[in-house]
């Protein structure tokens, strides 16, 4: 089974800080990292800076339009008007389709804010308190949801390369 797990860092660079530490933990088979993408919003800006992992991925890794399209859902949605607000509607209800719901969205807006940062990860055969532990000293704050194999795969049929 896929999980997409989001942790949550107290700081701006906690969560681009983790790499070192994921590559590690895939190499002692705590988990397995199908994609990986991370959010930092520094203070006083209006949005965040997004970018994918691809150092920690291999050639199943999903395109960055499933990254786009999710961080614009949770993210940049408001920002955009009304227009893009019947839209994004539309988007919603294809993330929920594939197991990412209103409550994992709005739960993410609302932790993820100025100051803060996002890792964003979707595993396979993760031991979810190792991971907690190899992050100690980080502040970092797990936010979930899990992912059947059937959304795992409408997710990569959706948003295949």
């Amino acid at each position: 089974m896929s999980t997409l797990t989001v942790w949550k860092f107290d700081s701006t660079d906690g969560a681009g800080s983790v790499e070192e530490t994921l590559q590690s933990l895939q190499k002692q088979q705590v988990l397995k990292v199908l994609d990986a993408a991370v959010v930092s919003w520094p203070e006083g800006a209006n949005k965040p800076q997004t970018r994918q992992l691809h150092n920690l991925v291999g050639a199943g890794a999903l395109s960055g339009t499933f990254w786009g399209m999710l961080f614009g859902l949770i993210f940049f949605v408001p920002l955009l008007g009304a227009a893009i607000g019947a839209a994004s509607g539309a988007l919603a209800g294809r993330f929920t389709d594939i197991g990412i719901d209103d409550d994992f969205i709005k739960e993410v807006k609302e932790q993820v804010t100025p100051g803060t940062s996002a890792l964003f990860l979707m595993t396979r055969d993760v031991v979810t308190d190792r991971v907690r532990e190899a992050l100690p000293g980080m502040k970092a704050e797990l936010l979930h949801s899990n992912l059947d194999t059937e959304s795992e795969a409408r997710i990569r049929e959706i948003f295949s390369a």
